[in-house]
């Protein structure tokens, strides 16, 4: 068997799984209006500093469909603009209490959504799992300095 071939299907499974996960326990804690790419643009914003440029660049789709995507969330009230300090023609974007509420339901539900995966690996084996995911994960803005 392909190990490689083995190891994509596992994790691009368990990633579906991941975000199916995250985005039903989201939507039962009241935030039934939102998707999940709401919540990888939630991911980037959060961090700070992001344009509706940035965003685009961050979800790999283009400025027009994430500037619908950006006012979709304002409209919902869940992102604001704020002026670019360097660029009148920027916007910064950032999370209302609203978008940070939905963003600490996410992370809630990502605990949940892992709990059966530690309990399976136990404690030592899962923190590996995380080092080493860690040590292939992208760089990026939304990727943690652990």
């Amino acid at each position: 068997m392909d190990d490689a071939l083995v190891f994509s299907a596992l994790v691009l499974a368990l990633s579906g799984q991941l975000v199916q996960e995250i985005h039903a326990n989201v939507s039962q804690q009241g935030f039934e209006d939102l998707r999940p790419a709401h919540g990888f643009a939630f991911a980037r914003i959060s961090v700070g500093g992001a344009t509706t440029a940035d965003l685009a660049e961050h979800l790999g789709v283009t400025k027009q469909a994430a500037a619908q995507l950006v006012e979709e969330l304002v409209r919902k009230g869940y992102v604001e603009r704020h002026p670019h300090p360097h660029d009148a023609r920027a916007r910064l974007l950032g999370l209302t209490e609203t978008g940070w509420a939905a963003t600490r339901a996410a992370d809630q539900a990502a605990r949940a959504a892992v709990a059966p995966w530690r309990e399976v690996l136990g404690e030592a084996r899962f923190s590996e799992l995380v080092a080493d995911l860690t040590l292939l994960a992208p760089p990026g803005p939304i990727r943690p300095a652990w």
